[in-house]
């Protein structure tokens, strides 16, 4: 039987780091409001695009399992804030990297893209269609941040990380998963003023205005995750006493350790990256288990659980078994142009772009209310 080995790993993250101080600039928040509702002490925001973020940790990734993009066969790349929609932003990830023997293709499921992207390119691989792929998991969500919005302005931050599976017969990498949907729950998050629905109605592109519904988004997520994790563990026959590490999405603090109370595992087998990164969206799971190999916590044949939820209200809950190798066969050199600003200027310069449109408050209304005809809102 063919398998999916993980035998490269790689993340990029942008060096500008937005502290909580630094948002009750702006805000009417501080760094004790943040840290008891969502365990967020910093976050990143990049000075690069998505596809600078990828190359950076897809090169980093490729070094990693001792490749050249040329060896790759696929490319999946997972996010919700593409650097282009037409054409894909995978064909330009594709480009830079010179991998002129991939296929490449988005995935947006929002918060979990980068397991679906997973999913999509390890069954590619067991099914026989490729034989070696690269999995991106990448977001800028700070270019689509309403800045004015207190609920949603401290949660999120940039960031990338990317993996390499090549086919083996060994029984290794994505072993189960349990993906979902609640889909009469999609109007709890969404960002309006993005999308064909907003077009010639009078919205200016980045004029986005979010709907974020905390605590019913707190209730799906934790009922979502964890019936997805027992779900998978059930599927690959596995209790949640033998996980010897879970890597979730990293959404906030409160709903993680809900959803460890709820699976039956401790918190001292969980790895989280949210007190320093924030919600990265796409990227928050990789930049995980990448920073879990590099910190030594992720151990030669790991048993690892990784539940996620994002807007839609999609769910998924995904079981691996690390191999033998938890270090790099090579090292890349390539980095990141130099930041000559610092994560506060940039918001700030985004803000104030923002005052200079002006907010379409009426054409996004409008909007709305075409919206809710087809697709309902909760």
């Amino acid at each position: 039987m063919t398998y999916a080995a993980i035998t490269g790993w790689g993340k990029c993250m942008p060096p500008a780091v937005l502290s909580n101080a630094d948002l009750a600039t702006f805000l009417e928040t501080d760094d004790e409001w943040i840290t008891s509702r969502t365990g967020m002490k910093e976050r990143r925001i990049s000075h690069v695009n998505a596809i600078e973020l990828s190359y950076v940790a897809s090169m980093r990734a490729l070094a990693c399992a001792g490749l050249k993009a040329s060896d790759i066969d696929l490319i999946v790349y997972g996010s919700c804030s593409f650097d282009e929609m037409v054409p894909n932003t995978a064909s330009g990830l594709q480009y830079k990297l010179g991998a002129s023997n991939a296929a490449s293709m988005d995935v947006n499921t929002a918060c979990t893209s980068f397991l679906y992207s997973w999913s999509t390119a390890n069954a590619m691989i067991r099914t026989g269609v490729v034989k070696r792929a690269l999995v991106v998991g990448v977001e800028l969500i700070s270019r689509y941040m309403d800045w004015e919005n207190r609920g949603v302005a401290v949660l999120f931050g940039d960031g990338c990380a990317a993996i390499v599976i090549e086919a083996t017969e060994e029984r290794t990498g994505l072993l189960g998963e349990t993906l979902g949907c609640i889909a009469d729950s999609r109007g709890i998050l969404r960002i309006g003023g993005y999308g064909a629905t907003y077009a010639n109605a009078n919205v200016t592109f980045g004029d986005m205005s979010w709907i974020f519904d905390g605590p019913q988004i707190f209730k799906k997520a934790v009922q979502g995750m964890t019936d997805a994790s027992a779900k998978t563990l059930a599927k690959v026959g596995v209790t949640a006493e033998q996980v010897d590490l879970v890597v979730p999405h990293q959404a906030n603090s409160r709903i993680i350790e809900a959803v460890a109370k709820y699976a039956g595992i401790p918190m001292g087998k969980v790895h989280l990256t949210v007190q320093k990164y924030g919600n990265m969206s796409a990227a928050t799971v990789p930049v995980a288990m990448v920073e879990a190999l590099e910190e030594g916590r992720l151990q030669p044949h790991a048993k690892l659980l990784m539940p996620a939820f994002g807007a839609g209200l999609t769910v998924c809950s995904h079981y691996a078994e690390w191999g033998e190798r938890t270090t790099p066969k090579d090292v890349s050199d390539v980095e990141l142009a130099p930041c000559d600003k610092t994560a506060l200027q940039m918001v700030l310069e985004m803000r104030a772009a923002k005052d200079i449109r002006g907010r379409s408050a009426a054409g996004l209304a409008a909007a709305y209310v075409v919206d809710q005809k087809p697709f309902g809102s909760q």
